[in-house]
């Protein structure tokens, strides 16, 4: 499996982890280190593992958490360090989000998640979902 393909998956394991609310799984993405860090839409930022995890169990714990789907993943590796820039659609609205992994003991783990508002969408459509609208 090339660089870009494992990111891209381990990408899709942080969304099917927090879709299916496995907290065990979403933590074990996360790399094991106090410098981790992660900005939620209208969040300030939040740094250290225990801080960062614990953002997630709060948000995984909430019964009307809302559910979240990646579209149009870009991996952009460099060494041992990668990141993916996507959409999060949240209830259909999209965020802008980045998802910044290391390669560590051999395995790519997250150390920055980022997602906020987009401005506005500019192209033929609306439509989140149709490949032909940009974001530009």
């Amino acid at each position: 499996m090339s660089d870009v393909d494992a990111i891209i998956a381990a990408n899709a394991a942080l969304y099917a982890a927090f879709a299916a609310g496995d907290f065990a799984a979403l933590a074990g993405l996360w790399a094991d280190e106090e410098t981790i860090s992660c900005i939620h839409p209208g969040w300030p930022a939040i740094i250290g593992r225990t801080a960062v995890l614990g953002s997630w169990r709060d948000i995984l714990k909430n019964p009307e958490r809302p559910q979240i789907v990646c579209a149009e993943p870009q991996a952009i590796v460099t060494g041992d360090q990668a990141r993916v820039l996507c959409l999060e659609l949240v209830e259909g609205t999209p965020l802008a989000a980045t998802n910044y992994f290391r390669r560590i003991d051999g395995g790519w783990r997250l150390v920055h998640h980022h997602s906020s508002p987009i401005a506005q969408f500019l192209g033929e459509t609306d439509d989140p979902a149709d490949p032909g609208r940009s974001v530009h």
